[in-house]
Parts: C-alpha cells; structure tokens; sequence
C-alpha cells in the first residue's frame, strides 16, 4: 500500500471543526497538507496553515491530537493517505488565501461533503464530544 502523509490542523468551536474548500475541488478537507523534503511536523503545520488561512501558528502551543488513515479521495485503489493532526494556537485573521476557495465551520451533518480520511477525524472528535 501506498501512503501519502499529511499534516493537519485541527480548530474547533461551538462544535464545529475548521475546513476548507480547495479551488476546483468539490469537497472540504480539514486544512493542512503534504510535508516537503526535510521538513517536520510542525514545520509542514506552520507553512501549510500560513499558506492556506494566512495566520500564523505559535509554535509554542502545537499539540499532538492524533493520525489518521484512510483511502485517498480521488486515487486508485490502496492508496492511503495518512492525517496527522494537531491543534495550535494562531495570530491573525482567518482568511482564505488564492489557493482556498471558502473556509467554511462544519459539523458532524456535513459527513456527505467532506473526505475519507476526514469522516474519521469527525468521528474522533465527535466521540470526545468536541463536535455536534
């Protein structure tokens, strides 16, 4: 099997969680993204939530929430993409810069648009009662 790692972050309130909308993509994922070559978690976590919400993460305060796998939306058979996630506390403005179509809070009814991977994030959170 084939896995494709990835980093996200995780932002909850009121019981929703954070998600974005990519350009051309009709699904939301939880923000976050591929690591690049010799980057850690937390470096990958700090540019990917620069890139996409244009805040930026204190590293001081990531924490470590869980990984998750599952298949990969839109590739062949087998092959899994790996979500580990964390929480941070940021500075700024959430906004989406020119790569994200819509930011947008979801809850546990929005399991129809959303990705694989992410459903079982929804479920964690929903079992730790973060998420109606």
């Amino acid at each position: 099997m084939t896995e494709i790692d990835k980093i996200a972050f995780i932002e909850t309130r009121n019981g929703q969680v954070l998600s974005t909308k990519s350009k051309g993509k009709t699904k939301y994922y939880i923000p976050g993204g591929k690591r690049e070559r010799g980057e850690t978690d937390e470096e990958t976590l700090v540019r990917e939530v620069a890139e996409e919400l244009d805040v930026r993460i204190d590293k001081n305060t990531v924490e470590y929430v869980g990984t998750f796998k599952a298949q990969s939306d839109g590739a062949k058979e087998g092959v899994l993409v790996k979500m580990t996630c964390y929480r941070a506390k940021f500075e700024g403005t959430l906004k989406p810069t020119s790569e994200i179509e819509e930011i947008r809070w979801l809850n546990y009814k929005d399991l129809d648009i959303i990705s694989a991977v992410d459903k079982k994030i929804f479920e964690f959170l929903k079992a730790r009662g973060e998420l109606e």
